[in-house]
């Protein structure tokens, strides 16, 4: 399906932005330039490089993006029936606007409520630097939104039907003129490529009536750019501009949730159902698998460096390996459940589990080294977004009998 394209620029950014899930780069690479803090608290012992906190209605579990003065965020107000887009001062943490995107029922379908590390707004926000795009589940569907700057809906497009199995979390991405989103579910998922002035459909890609829950990321592969999915049992590359498929392959498991990373020559799948699996997969089209292991790295995304792959392990072991061969350099316990991914800046990795233990250690392949232990709240679902210095996190808070989300800028 296709329809005529509006003009619009490819969107450029400063260095101190953030504008989507993964960060410039799509890769989880902060910015090199920046020297973010190593030790941080806040507790009733003092608090420490705490620049601010705000609190945020209900729940979320996306991540918080970053344009200019602004951080954008997903939130589900399950006492309002609202699912929102905030903005708040990037300087203080201060409220700035919020959209409702959708009003109504969204927490039950058919009585199925999602797996419990889903939200109801699990979702990144992604921009162009005019408007902020957002995908929401409401009503049975995924939905693709674009807010205005100043806090205006601007257009919504369905993506499709969707039925809930473990809950809804794919984030959009911006490549040209293009905003893409996808949906992959038992009631038959898309791929949605749309107009980012207008919502029009520019195309769509029919997937399988499987479960699957990664977002679809544009990465220059082999020589061109490339739209990767992985899960539904296949890995799969569409041209980002039209749709058409690459080449798709039988190489991942069912039900993937990480997005996709590269060295340049591969892209390296993982998931967790019913089958656990990291795999190499040559990504010029020929179908070779160059290796694959049984490590279960199933919600947390991977990093590459150097030709190296580090990744936080679900069960809370950080390991580093080979890029070529899979072979294991290192592998190190940290602790805890881990569902936000690893960020890298310069040669530090920042990885916090679900209860709140952010873990700093060395991109470092030739042994494990770690750097600082910092406790944040009680519980982290939320990847961090790294730029300028500063670390902006997700944590909820157990305050009584109540969780109370916040969001924290942390920084010196």
């Amino acid at each position: 399906m296709a329809c005529e394209l509006s003009w619009a620029e490819t969107p450029s950014f400063s260095e101190t932005d953030w504008p989507w899930w993964r960060g410039p780069g799509r890769q989880g690479h902060a910015v090199a330039d920046q020297d973010p803090p190593t030790k941080w608290s806040d507790s009733d012992e003092g608090t420490r490089n705490i620049i601010w906190k705000t609190p945020l209605p209900d729940r979320g579990h996306g991540s918080p993006i970053l344009l200019g003065d602004r951080v954008y965020l997903q939130v589900a107000d399950k006492a309002r029936n609202s699912q929102l887009l905030v903005c708040l001062n990037r300087d203080s943490g201060e409220q700035v606007w919020e959209t409702v995107v959708y009003e109504g029922e969204f927490d039950t379908v058919d009585q199925r409520e999602p797996n419990t590390k889903a939200s109801w707004a699990s979702c990144t926000p992604a921009t162009d630097g005019e408007r902020v795009f957002v995908n929401f589940y409401s009503n049975k569907a995924v939905y693709t939104s674009a807010v205005s700057l100043e806090g205006e809906l601007l257009w919504q497009q369905k993506l499709c039907q969707y039925q809930i199995h473990q809950g809804y979390g794919s984030s959009p991405t911006v490549y040209d003129d293009l905003v893409i989103a996808s949906a992959d579910n038992k009631a038959g998922g898309q791929v949605v490529a749309m107009d980012r002035v207008t919502g029009n459909v520019v195309w769509r890609h029919l997937r399988p009536e499987e479960p699957n829950y990664p977002s679809p990321v544009v990465l220059s592969v082999a020589g061109k750019d490339q739209l990767f999915l992985t899960g539904c049992d296949l890995v799969t590359s569409l041209d980002p501009n039209t749709g058409k498929v690459n080449w798709e392959i039988e190489g991942a498991t069912t039900e993937c949730v990480t997005t996709t990373v590269t060295d340049g020559k591969h892209i390296f799948t993982s998931g967790g159902y019913p089958q656990n699996h990291v795999s190499a997969v040559v990504a010029d089209g020929s179908g070779e698998i160059a290796w694959e292991v049984g490590t279960r790295v199933y919600v947390p995304s991977m990093l590459h460096q150097d030709g190296n792959l580090f990744m936080t392990l679900d069960a809370g072991v950080a390991m580093c390996v080979d890029c070529e061969t899979g072979e294991t350099k290192w592998k190190s316990r940290l602790g805890g459940d881990f569902t936000a991914s690893p960020v890298l800046v310069n040669d530090r990795i920042y990885a916090v589990n679900e209860e709140g233990a952010c873990f700093i250690f060395a991109a470092n392949s030739e042994s494990f080294e770690l750097i600082a232990k910092n406790q944040l709240g009680d519980s982290v679902m939320s990847t961090p977004a790294i730029s300028g210095d500063r670390i902006y996190l997700r944590v909820g808070v157990q305050e009584g009998d109540k969780r109370q989300e916040y969001l924290y800028c942390i920084g010196e």
